[in-house]
């Protein structure tokens, strides 16, 4: 069989063929109208400033690592700069544990940034910015129940009416806004909404809530406030105050683009962002969503946030995706005004490129039969010399010990060989990978018909890197049998899959775990070290269960496998 990966199908577009010609410049509509607002002079001497502005409620997953790389990379491209803003207008559903997890995987994707930036860092100024609103008439203290104000709203074809509260006057809409602050109301009791058009055809702009009450803990400034601004409102204030130039959002808040607008134009703000939409990253039999993805943490059913099968950036971390590979993937996608969903062949892809360059190969055996090489000399045994990687020679080679008594994977032997099979079987010749040519000569089978070992020959003249030219048709690996140690294999399929009743649910088949045979080498394996176990495809020594603490056998995660398919369960 041979090293190489495979041909990772067609599926995945035809980025992943052709690997001999160069992949198409991806287009770029959002970098065609910077480039645009640069040579009309919009923002003068500005530098281009853009922002990452996650909500500390969850860990970042694959879909946000797109948006880390497009609004880094967009700012890096023109010189500019990118911040990393968190927007932490919901007291109840935030954590610093999600700031400190959104640092690291940003970091880890290799970004850098200056000073983390909170929305709550700006709540003062976000207050006073509805007070002007109030004063020049364009906001309201509205007693309409959350239920009332959605009734109220209208629909697609029907307008919506205006709340009989829309009326207040200026000052009593102040006393009432300055009370909602004091904490004099319970939640839902009062909001402030925008005075803007119930007859709006984007039903975004019937008098949205701006403003609503919460006695919550905030994690960045405590219990100093009782009201909170609502996204819509806080999103273009906060890039606004920040300076930046485009605000590069996805497409869902294209709708919500007209209200952005109508915040910094009633506040008078000069030379406000322009907010450009782009489609986010929807990624085959993966589920991409925050809400659902804490429901199986805080269920149990997966080991946490960074469990491999998760698809957020820590699960994907610990999996042994690398962040090259990320970015590589997420450069080969490029940006688009259209939803769309892309295949993960195309993913794994990227990671088999990135890692089989540099990456060093292990021997590791599963469902071992043993082999007993009947001349070699009794009680003998030698250290062969093995290259790391055949696609980088500056690696260089391992010492991996040779004798008379090996393991070999239980899917390298047949006793009746299918057509094109050649590996072993009775009379049938091969090659150890980086040792030498082996013959079976007999299958030694027990009282139940299963083999208990192979009594085979080699030929001494074979010896990888002697000189002999004789060929064979096939090549496979192997492990001394006295020194191999034990190791346990993860694998992963589908997280979620299609329950009886259509709805998706946890897949019983998404983690297996099997025990396998190694080479010495694979027992000083480091917490994070990525090997590719020959021809079977790429692994990493678990960063919790290798550790020192953890002890034992090592625990490998598998990456990718060599060939380019997913399976409904792990193998």
């Amino acid at each position: 069989m041979p090293y190489s990966d495979t041909d990772p199908g067609k599926t995945a577009g035809a980025a992943v063929g052709a690997k001999d010609r160069p992949a198409p410049e991806p287009s770029n509509f959002i970098q065609a109208a910077i480039e645009k607002d640069i040579a009309a002079g919009v923002y003068g001497d500005r530098p281009i400033c853009t922002r990452f502005p996650p909500e500390p409620n969850g860990y970042l997953h694959i879909g946000h690592a797109k948006s880390v790389c497009l609004n880094f990379g967009t700012a890096e491209k023109y010189g500019g700069r990118c911040n990393l803003r968190f927007d932490d207008t919901n007291p109840v559903k935030e954590d610093t544990e999600y700031v400190d997890s959104i640092e690291e995987d940003v970091r880890w994707l290799g970004f850098e940034w200056g000073e983390s930036l909170f929305a709550s860092d700006y709540f003062e100024k976000m207050y006073a910015c509805a007070v002007e609103l109030i004063k020049k008439g364009r906001a309201f203290v509205d007693d309409l129940s959350a239920d009332e104000i959605r009734e109220y709203r209208g629909t697609l074809t029907v307008p919506g009416r205006e709340s009989p509260w829309r009326g207040r006057g200026v000052e009593e809409n102040l006393r009432l806004f300055q009370e909602m602050r004091d904490g004099l109301y319970a939640d839902g009791e009062k909001v402030l909404r925008a005075k803007i058009d119930m007859a709006s055809p984007n039903i975004n702009m019937r008098d949205p809530v701006i403003y609503r009450i919460a006695h919550a803990e905030h994690h960045n400034t405590g219990d100093r406030w009782r009201v909170y601004p609502m996204y819509d409102y806080a999103h273009p204030i906060e890039d606004a105050i920040e300076g930046v130039t485009h605000s590069i959002c996805t497409l869902e808040f294209e709708d919500h683009r007209p209200l952005y607008d109508w915040v910094l134009a009633e506040l008078e703000w000069p030379l406000p962002p322009r907010q450009i939409e782009f489609a986010r990253l929807s990624l085959s039999n993966t589920v991409m969503s925050k809400r659902h993805l804490k429901a199986l943490v805080d269920s149990g059913d997966v080991e946490g946030w960074d469990d491999p099968r998760m698809p957020t950036i820590a699960g994907i971390r610990r999996r042994g995706y690398t962040p090259e590979a990320i970015r590589d993937f997420c450069e080969r996608i490029g940006v688009s005004k259209s939803n769309s969903t892309v295949d993960i062949a195309l993913l794994e892809h990227c990671v088999r490129e990135d890692l089989k360059p540099r990456v060093a190969s292990r021997n590791v055996v599963e469902d071992p039969i043993r082999v007993v090489i009947t001349n070699y000399p009794a009680g003998a045994s030698e250290e062969l010399e093995i290259e790391n990687n055949k696609d980088d020679p500056s690696m260089g080679s391992r010492t991996v010990p040779f004798s008379g008594e090996l393991y070999i994977d239980g899917a390298d032997f047949m006793e009746f060989p299918e057509k094109k099979y050649f590996r072993l079987f009775p009379g049938n010749e091969v090659r150890l990978k980086g040792a030498y040519l082996l013959r079976c000569d007999e299958a030694v089978k027990g009282a139940d018909g299963g083999i208990l070992e192979l009594r085979c020959s080699y030929d001494p003249a074979t010896k990888s890197g002697s000189g002999e030219t004789r060929k064979v048709r096939g090549t496979i690996h192997w492990v001394e049998a006295r020194t191999a140690v034990s190791i346990r294999i993860r694998a992963y399929g589908l997280l979620m899959s299609e329950g009886e009743d259509g709805e998706s649910a946890l897949n019983p088949l998404s983690l297996s775990e099997r025990r396998a045979w190694a080479e010495p080498l694979a027992a000083d394996a480091k917490p994070g070290e990525r090997f590719q176990f020959f021809r079977h495809g790429y692994y990493i020594a678990d960063a919790k269960l290798c550790s020192a603490e953890a002890g034992g056998e090592k625990v490998f995660n598998e990456i990718v496998g060599l060939k380019s398919s997913w399976r409904q369960g792990a193998r």
